[in-house]
């Protein structure tokens, strides 16, 4: 089966076609506002134009199913009022337009106890599954291994963007796509440290990171930060490969292979060493 990957242009959504059509969103993170207000910021709800901005995509693309990858709420461990009211609201509104499927990510504790019954609305296990062909999972947990014989796998988490910093000093943040693969050797190390051999049917599949749909939440600067400082298992442990991933804006301009941008002037050059994590503000085919 071909399967073709096809960014919306200057959105951070993505457009799947195999045997059904997928449009792709990760980290909607309703109910940030909600939060924001508690930090003294007010800012009104954005549900709406969420939701118009959602639409848009689907005449655009007319998908089958819509998969939202992980973090669709916000707030943790507790569930909020605004979540309470927009979480089914949003889902059953999109799931009026195709099949919906919902990935649970690190934010997304208790969803369940959000979703109504809806014959177009499927709730996935935290640790992924295979759907038409293409591996999905948020990234915030090691992968069910079903992930790895995916032709194809699509994460989330980390809300990659690049930070472009000029000799004055002066920065711009930009979300990007990272397209990358698997490191072999520490997949098959932590799989069979639980006492699972992936060998057989290892498939060795192209990695996708999706940038965040929600421009509230920040993101992390690619370019700037080294694996220590990134959120998840595999992440952490190096088994999603950077050096070698290639970058793209959302306009898909190729930037080039991450450890070249690392390289450049426009990466502001800081030391490694005890960095803290930062969560700066701010038409091609695969």
């Amino acid at each position: 089966m071909t399967i073709e990957i096809e960014p919306i242009l200057n959105e951070p959504a993505l457009v799947i076609t195999g045997r059904s059509k997928a449009l792709v969103i990760a980290d909607i993170h309703l109910g940030i506002e909600w939060d924001l207000y508690n930090s003294g910021f007010s800012i009104p709800s954005q549900l709406e134009q969420r939701l118009d901005r959602i639409k848009t995509y689907i005449e655009q693309s007319h998908p089958d199913r819509i998969v939202l990858l992980g973090d669709i709420k916000h707030n943790v461990p507790q569930v909020s009022w605004q979540e309470r009211d927009e979480v089914p609201y949003f889902i059953n509104s999109l799931a009026k337009y195709a099949k919906v499927d919902v990935f649970p990510g690190n934010h997304d504790g208790g969803i369940g106890s959000l979703l109504s019954p809806n014959k177009n609305v499927t709730l996935h296990p935290s640790r992924g599954a295979v759907v038409d062909g293409v591996g999905y999972f948020h990234g915030h947990t090691w992968p069910d291994p079903e992930i790895l014989f995916a032709e194809h796998v699509i994460v989330a988490h980390n809300h990659p963007t690049v930070r472009l910093t000029d000799e004055l000093g002066y920065s711009s943040i930009e979300p990007v796509w990272i397209r990358t693969r698997f490191n072999e050797e520490i997949v098959y190390k932590h799989f069979n440290t639980i006492g699972m051999d992936v060998h057989d049917q290892w498939n060795d599949p192209p990695v996708l990171v999706i940038p965040a749909f929600n421009e509230l939440c920040g993101g992390v600067a690619f370019n700037e930060v080294v694996y220590y400082d990134l959120l998840g298992p595999m992440f952490v442990s190096q088994a999603i490969e950077l050096d070698r991933a290639r970058i793209y804006l959302l306009d898909g301009t190729e930037l080039g292979m991450l450890k070249n941008i690392r390289k450049l002037d426009i990466t502001k050059k800081t030391s490694r060493s005890g960095r803290r994590r930062r969560r700066p503000k701010g038409g091609t085919k695969w």
